[in-house]
């Protein structure tokens, strides 16, 4: 039993090399009960500023989970800082201990530092982790990847950094210009459902936002902007082996 939470498909593409059939936590989440039960339970998501994602956060904290191993795959583009450890902790403060828990290397969507075009050149060996990783967890090896002082080092910096930014910023980070022709798409690939149509454009509310970029990158306009400076506002990703579709599936919040 896999669970997942993806925003340009990189971990959805994990997800499906892992499982026929993945359960996104966007969908579920919203379910009255949250008890599970398997031989072997994955969460697989991004990591967003070396953390979980909230959305991911709150099912963590809202379901239980009744298997003999309890395993994560956290996938990140640049510094992991130390978020296998950060996750073992946020997981151990629910009530649940992982067996195992590594990060994947893949390509880093942070619009404000990566231009998406350079992004999609690099070869960071992702096939070849997979593997890896894949047969730990069918091994069932028990193991949380290694964190170095560099790694909390850098979540700190971090953390820094962004207690430094004006008030507001996060709220308002996204932002919707003239150039949207309201066609819906953000709406659907947004996971909580902040976003709607009216007057025949697109509005934003930031209360339930991930500050994913999943509407940011699937706008077919480029429609959607940043208040931040961006390396590259041309360019957008999504993962080549998913199609738009499949993010849809996954995040949609529309009846």
């Amino acid at each position: 039993m896999i669970f997942y939470f993806t925003a340009t498909g990189n971990s959805l593409y994990v997800a499906k090399l892992f499982s026929k059939n993945p359960i996104s936590i966007p969908q579920v989440i919203h379910e009255k009960e949250l008890n599970f039960r398997a031989p072997k339970i994955g969460i697989i998501c991004p990591v967003f500023g070396h953390e979980l994602p909230p959305i991911v956060k709150d099912f963590l904290k809202a379901a239980t989970f009744e298997t003999d191993y309890f395993y994560m795959i956290l996938t990140y583009g640049h510094h992991h800082g130390g978020a296998s450890e950060l996750a073992c902790k946020y997981c151990q403060d629910c009530g649940i201990t992982p067996q195992y828990i590594n990060v994947l290397l893949m390509a880093d969507n942070w619009l404000p530092d990566f231009d998406m075009d350079e992004q999609k050149k690099i070869d960071k060996k992702v096939d070849a982790q997979i593997v890896a990783i894949y047969q730990d967890i069918k091994a069932e090896k028990k193991a949380i990847s290694p964190v170095t002082d560099e790694d909390r080092a850098e979540h700190r910096r971090y953390a820094v950094s962004m207690s430094n930014l004006p008030e507001g910023t996060w709220e308002n980070m996204i932002y919707i210009p003239d150039i949207c022709e309201g066609c819906g798409t953000c709406v659907k690939v947004c996971p909580t459902g902040s976003l709607c149509i009216k007057n025949g454009k697109a509005v934003h509310s930031s209360e339930h936002c991930q500050t994913c970029f999943a509407c940011v990158h699937a706008c077919p306009q480029k429609g959607i902007g940043l208040n931040l400076p961006e390396k590259n506002p041309n360019a957008r990703y999504r993962n080549e082996h998913i199609v738009l579709e499949e993010i849809i599936a996954a995040n949609c919040q529309q009846s």
